[in-house]
């Protein structure tokens, strides 16, 4: 078999995750890709991220990454190097060589950029600029389903040029969510042309994974996601439980891997006085089976955990984060419009004690999302891989083993 052949029998995706803070873009990526090598075993997939924990996570088979060097935000929110002592322009050159070199030795067949058009600091745009001039590949821009309210993201990517880079660079746009729901691009100058190669997939849905182990007493789950700005809820909810005697049952709180140790030590000597009330780790990287078991979930706003909470059914208490972003504020405000979730709202007077513990109380009888019926909310995965399939043109049975 000649190298040519081998190839056609092999296809490639390259998943580009920028990955400054948090844990959404990389589990999104993940995600995607192990669908899509689910669905024709054949295809390969490499996820490129700049996420500092992306090696404690496992990966779907045929799925592997490479770890870009990290980034962090300051407080006056620039950004630095996370580990090299480098200036931030240094960094930038030195992610975006990677990259380009990536991109010229994987040869993909399809790459699909997670939410930044140019790339973190327009790192992408030396290998997009590759790409379309020898015609490499079908690339995709993949949007989680709310950016940010429409004035703010339409001055963001004003700056960043990523209208241009969009419409010169990208064959096709996938939204991981549902225009009934919310669309992202509504306050965005796209051409109709852009908009016409525009998809709604519906939410990715997400499965319990086959090794770890779920806690078989009652819980219920607190999850602030990788919980770098995660501290006021989980202070929330532990004031809940101090104030409140009654409160059951007990929590199963993740911090995530990005609390603050100092914070956490705080939060340690809290979880300690209330005994076998509460029960804290600080990273699962199986939260699917957490999921799964929880009797109902407290959590921030995020893209991945408001997908996991749909996928298991889970009645939840959102609360969610309204800076720098009002992304996760949006999406609980039209999630609890439609009877998906309950949201605990600062403006309603409802960061306190008393209503958490309210809102904890209620979840026994709180409706599952599953009630309010929205039709091809889950279906984003399948659309997803069908779509690859048929760029690959490859069909589900010729992968299916």
């Amino acid at each position: 078999m000649t190298k040519a052949e081998q190839r056609a029998q092999s296809p490639r995706i390259l998943f580009y995750s920028h990955d400054t803070f948090g844990l959404g873009h990389l589990r999104r990526s993940r995600a995607l890709a192990g669908a899509i090598t689910r669905a024709a075993p054949n295809v390969s997939a490499l996820i490129l991220t700049g996420s500092p924990v992306a090696g404690r996570f496992s990966f779907p088979d045929n799925v592997d990454h490479i770890r870009l060097p990290g980034v962090t935000k300051t407080p006056d929110g620039n950004y630095e190097s996370e580990r090299l002592g480098l200036h931030i322009d240094e960094v930038t050159e030195l992610r975006a060589g990677l990259i380009d070199a990536t991109v010229k030795h994987f040869d993909p067949d399809i790459v699909i950029v997670d939410k930044e058009p140019t790339g973190f600091r327009g790192e992408m745009i030396p290998a997009l600029t590759w790409l379309r001039q020898k015609r490499k590949a079908h690339i995709v821009l993949g949007l989680r389903d709310v950016l940010d309210d429409p004035e703010s993201l339409a001055a963001e990517w004003e700056r960043k040029g990523a209208i241009e880079a969009s419409e010169q660079y990208y064959d096709e746009c996938w939204v991981y969510g549902l225009r009934s729901i919310h669309d992202p691009t509504a306050g965005l100058d796209f051409s109709d042309s852009f908009r016409n190669k525009t998809r709604f997939t519906g939410y990715l849905r997400r499965e319990e994974l086959p090794d770890g182990e779920i806690p078989s007493d009652p819980y219920i789950l607190v999850t602030p996601g990788g919980g770098g700005d995660g501290a006021g809820m989980v202070d929330l909810v532990l004031s809940a439980y101090e104030a409140d005697p009654t409160l059951s049952p007990r929590a199963m709180l993740v911090y995530g891997p990005f609390l603050s140790g100092e914070v956490r030590a705080q939060f340690e000597t809290r979880v300690a006085k209330l005994g076998d009330r509460v029960h804290a780790v600080g990273f699962d990287s199986r939260m699917e089976n957490l999921m799964s078991g929880a009797k109902g979930i407290v959590s921030m706003g995020g893209y991945n955990t408001f997908c996991e909470v749909l996928s298991f059914d889970k009645p939840v208490v959102i609360v969610p984060r309204t800076r720098p972003r009002l992304e996760q504020f949006i999406r609980a405000s039209r999630a609890e419009e439609l009877g998906l979730v309950r949201m605990l709202d600062e403006t309603r007077g409802e960061l306190t004690p008393e209503a958490m513990a309210k809102a904890i109380h209620g979840l026994a009888t709180q409706p599952s999302p599953s009630s309010a019926f929205c039709p091809g909310l889950l279906d984003g995965l399948d659309v997803v891989s069908n779509r690859a399939l048929d760029i690959l043109g490859l069909t589900r049975s010729q992968g299916v083993a």
